[in-house]
């Protein structure tokens, strides 16, 4: 091949085949290199382009799962104290049915009553500022998801599996159950 002939390329690669025969280059055996070299590199760049996108996905699902966890957090970080304070509720609203009504209408214990129903108000309403709900039970069917049946009672007048008489006050806090209702349910009789 002649000099005139010679493709130009770039001066540094030409300045190391300077000293080659032409005979020794095969540029078909290049071009063949050079595209195998290309068809890597395009294969090794999609393969970081799913990388980065699996990375992302990874990203944003941890993201989101401790978005939900601090919101979660937030929503029950008082469980459990509310699961404390609900033998407290218990023990107020034992106190008030156990006074009789004659007390409730004496004038040496009116105050004490009215500051007890007060407390139990002013209780009810925490709860409720803090998404603490009562489980409503008597008279409905049994849900064990928010019922516990402590016994059953032998009814023909109300249907198996009606709650008939509410042991212990249930709670939710929010979607969550706090504590379930202990409850006396129907069956038929014997």
């Amino acid at each position: 091949m002649s000099d005139d002939k010679k493709p130009q390329g770039d001066p540094a690669v030409e300045a190391e085949l300077a000293g080659v025969p032409e005979d020794l280059i095969d540029l078909e055996q290049a071009e063949d290199a050079l595209g195998d070299a290309l068809v890597h590199l395009k294969n090794d760049l999609e393969a970081a382009r799913q990388d980065i996108l699996y990375a992302k996905a990874e990203t944003q699902n941890v993201r989101r799962r401790l978005e939900k966890d601090v919101a979660d957090a937030k929503a029950y970080a008082a469980t459990g104290f509310a699961r404390d304070i609900l033998s407290v509720a218990d023990n107020l609203s034992r106190a008030l049915d156990a006074i009789p009504q004659e007390l409730r209408e004496d004038e040496k214990w009116k105050n004490l009553v009215a500051g007890i129903e007060a407390t139990a108000r002013e209780l009810d309403k925490v709860f409720g500022h803090n998404g603490i709900t009562r489980i409503a039970a008597t008279g409905l069917p049994l849900d064990p998801n928010q019922h516990q049946a402590m016994l059953e009672v032998p009814s023909a007048d109300i249907a198996p599996g009606t709650v008939l008489q509410e042991l212990q006050a249930g709670y939710m806090i929010k979607d969550r159950l706090l504590r379930p209702a202990m409850v006396a349910v129907a069956k038929k009789p014997d």
